[in-house]
């Protein structure tokens, strides 16, 4: 056994490549593995804007030796018709195995007799594979944009300068584009910058700290995270929470070395979120708060490189920031000047998708389907606010302050419908449509909001999909995924009661005149019939996460038209599924659902007749669904769906008595119809709340 270690050293990569590099890097080199058999324990992660790199621990020296069965040409095809004088397939698969004829079996295949040779392979070297493994390594990562240098035709995230490949104490052959693998590594650029001779990989990350880099990434960044909180401590304030600039920041240094700035306290009167954007789009700064979360006029921008006269340095990150700042104000002053209501004539300039109209016809749609979400929901009494609010909701699009940064829409449709004297429900509702806008945003406050941006991501979905715009795979160009998932979030969370199926058709309505000459393919489900089944999708994907898989099934296919519903089914199902007698219970109900499911097509809807009831079982049956029916039915209206299956649950032993005397399938038809229909009754209860055919009772 013998540590690996793989360095790529390159002049410095951009933020966001070194993850995923690392990424393709670990995953190739374990499926090279897989597939040569070499065997190997833990791996190791290193990474900084300079360097992307492995350590491997116990690689074994050589590959296990394996038998194999190779299967040759037939019979048939390999022998005279006398079975045994050997014709050329055999003679050349006998060769080619190195085995004479004679040793060669016959094995009976589905498809006939076939030659098979018993096959061993000894073992090779590790060493002598990791030069094409690591070759193959390299190439196969996967940069946004890939750069040439010098006359060579290979490329990588930026210009290559060094290779470090040792196995145990052994460098092992690598050649991408004009550098050769060595054990000479680099420090830091500017506090270490003579090379560096490895010995062996578990050198690897103490010379590297010694040499002023921390190339492990979770130490890296415990020790940003660490001296940040020090340094705002210091500066008496506190670190505004930002997860995706920790990441961001945290691979464009090697060693990381804050530093607290100032900018003027004239432009803390510029709205929080254009302070906050300023400072992090394009400077990476750490925006300061007080204890009440108020934005302090200081900032924590983090160097790779500790300097001398600090003072000079804060003076460089404060005057680039001024001159940011200053141009934000300008925006802001400028976009004042003119109303959000002046600013809706532009929409009809701003294109929002090819075949799908303008911005400005995309909001009188969204509009339109507020206004019909919000009488849907019972919303009438804030129907005004919901109309202005959707009416200005996307003329922010056409401000400076958007146009630098596009983050800020919504922000800035706030402040300046607030600047223009609009009510504040309308300013919040512009601003709260397009909440959740990440992992980290709440979901909306207030009712217009919510219903507005249902409403844009709903036109979303319908039009793209009608234009044939639909995700395929992991491609999802205009986030339909999330848009879907978070339209079911608004919805279930604020108790919102409408038709799914209904909204769908009131958008493909208002989208009519753009899908009109969208030709589908033959066979092609309709766009409303493809936006119904991703939702399911959606549903499925989101629940399976908390529930049975058999569980969301039955829950989806008893109907999920009413979202807040089917939310309140399934976990009215999921409570059950930890009784001890689930299996029991789900068994019964399902052999119930199965028989419904073939035989009520053949059975005409009518009431059971009680006369017809002739076994002791099914009139006790009978009985007993009769007394829970309507407290069924009042229970399941008033969505109380645990209460519903209380009901239904003590029937269990009447049906199982009911399958154990009575035929249901009766050669008499009016006496086997009678009785589907008791079924299609009971069926009809539990129905209510999931398809128990889905259930599977042997879990």
């Amino acid at each position: 056994m013998a540590e690996l270690l793989f360095e790529l050293g390159s002049e410095e990569l951009p933020a966001r490549f070194v993850v995923p590099a690392l990424d393709d890097l670990e995953k190739t080199f374990k499926d090279q593995c897989a597939a040569l058999s070499i065997k190997h324990g833990a791996i190791r992660r290193f990474g900084t804007p300079r360097r992307l790199a492995l350590l491997i621990s116990d690689v074994a020296e050589k590959t296990d030796d394996v038998t194999k069965e190779v299967q040759g040409p037939s019979v048939k095809a390999a022998f005279e018709a006398d079975g045994k004088t050997p014709k050329v397939p055999a003679i050349k698969f006998a060769e080619s195995v190195k085995l004479p004829v004679e040793q060669l079996k016959r094995v009976t295949t589905p498809k006939g007799e076939y030659l098979v040779a018993t096959v061993e392979e000894k073992g090779r070297r590790t060493f002598e594979l990791l030069s094409d493994v690591l070759n193959h390594c390299t190439r196969k990562i996967n940069f946004a944009k890939q750069m040439r240098w010098g006359d060579v035709e290979q490329s990588f995230g930026r210009p290559l300068q060094w290779i470090v490949a040792l196995l145990g104490s052994e460098v092992v052959p690598v050649t991408y584009s004009d550098v050769k693998s060595g054990r000479v590594t680099r420090g830091h650029r500017f506090l270490a910058p003579a090379p560096i001779t490895l010995e062996k990989p578990t050198d690897y990350e103490a010379v590297l700290e010694k040499a002023h880099v921390v190339a492990d990434l979770d130490k890296r960044r415990a020790l940003m995270v660490e001296r940040i909180a020090a340094a705002a401590k210091k500066a008496g304030g506190h670190v505004l929470p930002d997860e995706a600039l920790i990441e961001q920041v945290l691979n464009l240094v090697e060693l990381p070395n804050p530093v607290v700035g100032t900018f003027e306290e004239r432009h803390l009167d510029l709205p929080p979120e254009v302070l906050i954007q300023e400072m992090k789009s394009h400077q990476r700064y750490f925006t300061l708060t007080d204890a009440q979360g108020k934005v302090l006029p200081k900032f924590i921008a983090v160097s790779n490189t500790p300097v001398k006269d600090e003072k000079l340095s804060i003076k460089g990150y404060e005057r680039v920031l001024r001159s940011r700042l200053t141009d934000g104000r300008f925006f802001f002053d400028e976009d004042r000047r003119s109303p959000l209501v002046d600013r809706l004539p532009k929409l009809h300039k701003r294109s929002w998708i090819d075949r799908l109209g303008s911005m400005a016809e995309k909001t009188d749609r969204i509009r339109a389907l507020a206004v019909w979400i919000g009488k849907a929901v019972g919303q009438r009494d804030a129907l005004g606010t919901i109309e202005r609010a959707a009416t200005l909701c996307k003329a922010d699009l056409n401000t400076g302050m958007v146009g630098e940064f596009p983050e800020l829409q919504g922000v800035m449709g706030r402040e300046y419908a607030l600047h223009d004297k609009e009510p504040q429900a309308v300013a919040l509702a512009i601003f709260e449509h397009y909440l959740p806008r990440g992992a980290g945003d709440g979901l909306p406050t207030q009712d217009a909001g919510a219903i507005i941006g249902l409403a844009d991501r709903l036109d979303s979905l319908c039009g793209l999909f009608g234009i044939g715009k639909k995700p395929t795979g992991a491609k999802d160009d205009f986030a339909l995924r999330r848009a879907a998932i978070t339209f079911i979030r608004i919805a279930t969370a604020r108790g919102y009661r409408f038709s799914l199926g209904a909204a769908i058709d009131q958008s493909l309505e208002l989208l009519a005149g753009k899908l009109s000459e969208v030709k589908k393919k033959q066979g092609e489900p309709s766009t409303r019939e493809q936006v119904l089944e991703f939702f399911r999708g959606r549903l499925e994907s989101t629940w399976r996460e908390a529930h049975r898989a058999d569980v969301v099934e039955a829950v989806l296919s008893a109907g999920f038209d009413d979202l807040v519903a089917a939310q309140l089914r399934l976990d009215a199902i999921s409570s059950y599924v930890s009784r001890p007698d689930f299996a029991a219970l789900a068994a019964t109900f399902k052999r119930v659902a199965n028989i419904v499911e073939k035989q009520a097509k053949d059975v005409s809807a009518a009431p059971v007749d009680a006369s017809k009831l002739t076994d002791e079982a099914e009139k006790v049956l009978h009985r007993e669904v009769s007394q829970v029916r309507d407290a069924v039915h009042a229970l399941v209206k008033g969505d109380d769906y645990q209460g519903a299956m209380a009901r239904v649950v003590p029937l269990k032993p009447f049906v199982d008595s009911f399958f154990d005397q009575v035929m249901v399938m009766a050669e008499d038809r009016a006496l086997r119809e009678n009785r589907v229909r008791l079924l299609m009754e009971i069926g009809g209860l539990f129905g209510t709340v999931a398809d128990f055919s889905k259930i599977q009772a042997e879990s």
